[in-house]
């Protein structure tokens, strides 16, 4: 089916919320957990599957739902309808964690977009989710973004989270390496692979992990300053800031005389 053409509107900077308008008979598919407000003429429903497939069987819904159990999403999706006669009727959507929200126009990736499997946040209905294996056996091991991720298809609007601030940058037959966890999405013409961050004195004190993420080929790709383990790395109390809050090392032997 066609998507629905929605409009909307990024409100914020921190963290965003996404205002989609909606007219009579539009609808808007979302994670679940993921709304902050809807007007009195948006009906909601709970649902298995994205809605891209209207006239699949049951067992097809429950097999695509059930697909999504793999990425370690939940199996139902929420539905909002513009459910009135006239005029317009808005309805919000706000990620789990600080960052920023990516509009894209699926019509413009005729072959579709590769998302981290926690990177969806809404779309309009018509848009497809389905899973995608990374081949590189290694990549699911090491990556941040896992051996399964997300394709998203369609010819409609899709709005994806990322953490901190959104760098894209588009690839001409050439190389990329970034941290594993810093990847978003990409286009299927990008070969991603995870390979050694350099010699071994360079894995163990560069502080840049033990793998780094390959993307290779032409295409476009949308990195993220700020991967939620990282920022929970951040605020954890034995974490990498947790001397800086507390002015270094004179701060931390002043916490131990006060115990």
């Amino acid at each position: 089916m066609r998507s629905h053409d929605v409009d909307y509107r990024i409100l914020g900077h921190d963290i965003q919320v996404l205002e989609v308008e909606l007219d009579p008979g539009e609808t808007v598919i979302a994670e679940a957990g993921t709304m902050v407000y809807m007007d009195e003429a948006i009906a909601w429903d709970t649902r298995m599957g994205d809605g891209s497939e209207p006239d699949q069987g049951f067992f097809g819904k429950l097999m695509s739902a059930g697909s999504r159990l793999i990425t370690g999403e939940s199996l139902f999706m929420t539905h909002f309808t513009h459910a009135g006669s006239h005029g317009k009727a808005k309805v919000g959507f706000s990620a789990p964690y600080p960052g920023s929200i990516m509009p894209l126009d699926l019509a413009t990736l005729p072959n579709g977009l590769i998302v981290q499997k926690d990177g969806f946040l809404a779309a309009a209905r018509g848009t497809k989710l389905a899973i995608h294996f990374n081949q590189r056996l290694g990549s699911g091991f090491f990556g941040g973004e896992g051996f399964i991720l997300q394709k998203l298809t369609g010819d409609g609007k899709a709005f994806i989270h990322a953490g901190g601030t959104v760098i894209e940058r588009t690839l001409r037959n050439e190389m990329l390496r970034v941290d594993t966890g810093c990847v978003v999405a990409f286009e299927p013409g990008i070969d991603f692979s995870v390979a050694r961050a350099g010699n071994l004195k360079s894995m163990i004190f560069g502080g840049e992990g033990l793998m780094l993420a390959t993307l290779r080929g032409s295409g476009r790709v949308w990195l993220q300053s700020m991967p939620v383990k990282k920022l929970i790395q951040a605020l954890m109390p034995n974490g990498a800031n947790a001397q800086k809050e507390s002015g270094g090392v004179l701060g931390g032997l002043g916490r131990i005389l006060d115990q």
